[in-house]
């Protein structure tokens, strides 16, 4: 599948397991978890992430630019989830090209240099008072978006589809 999930700066180990299980459910075979204050791995929390984990491929990083080239060889785009006046809808993005898309952290989202290295940013409607959603929500939302895109344009297999 040529779509991924980077998780820049996530701290939760929960919030983590959350998006592993959301990625698996929809057919995503690798994310990207980059740290760049810290050079610890992250770690998962282990009642969420026990099946999921086994299924999903983790790729760390603890420098910036270094994942952005790793992820600018297999995905032609790359979006960032910020709330910038130039951000795009996530019902305007294609998500049946091959695409990565960047999550930031519990506090303060995906980082300005994080987005600078994108091809641009995204935000998830809302029309409540608060301006963002948990990160493992936010990401949930996304790839089921992601997920109806391409089961519209025949890119599932019909018979693996529960």
């Amino acid at each position: 599948m040529d779509l991924t999930v980077v998780l820049e700066n996530v701290w939760d180990p929960h919030n983590i397991s959350a998006v592993l299980r959301s990625c698996d459910a929809v057919g995503i075979q690798e994310i990207y978890i980059l740290s760049t204050l810290s050079q610890k791995v992250s770690k998962l929390g282990k009642k969420s992430s026990a099946g999921a984990a086994k299924w999903v491929n983790i790729h760390h990083f603890f420098n910036l630019e270094e994942c952005f080239s790793a992820l600018r060889i297999k995905y032609s785009r790359i979006y960032s989830t910020r709330l910038t006046e130039d951000a795009l809808s996530l019902y305007d993005l294609d998500l049946t090209q091959s695409v990565a898309l960047v999550f930031g952290n519990e506090k303060d989202g995906v980082s300005s240099e994080a987005g600078n290295l994108s091809d641009g940013n995204f935000s998830i409607p809302q029309v409540g008072m608060i301006t963002s959603l948990n990160i493992s929500v936010a990401c949930a939302v996304t790839l089921y978006e992601g997920y109806r895109q391409r089961s519209v344009r025949g890119l599932y297999d019909k018979d693996a589809e529960g």
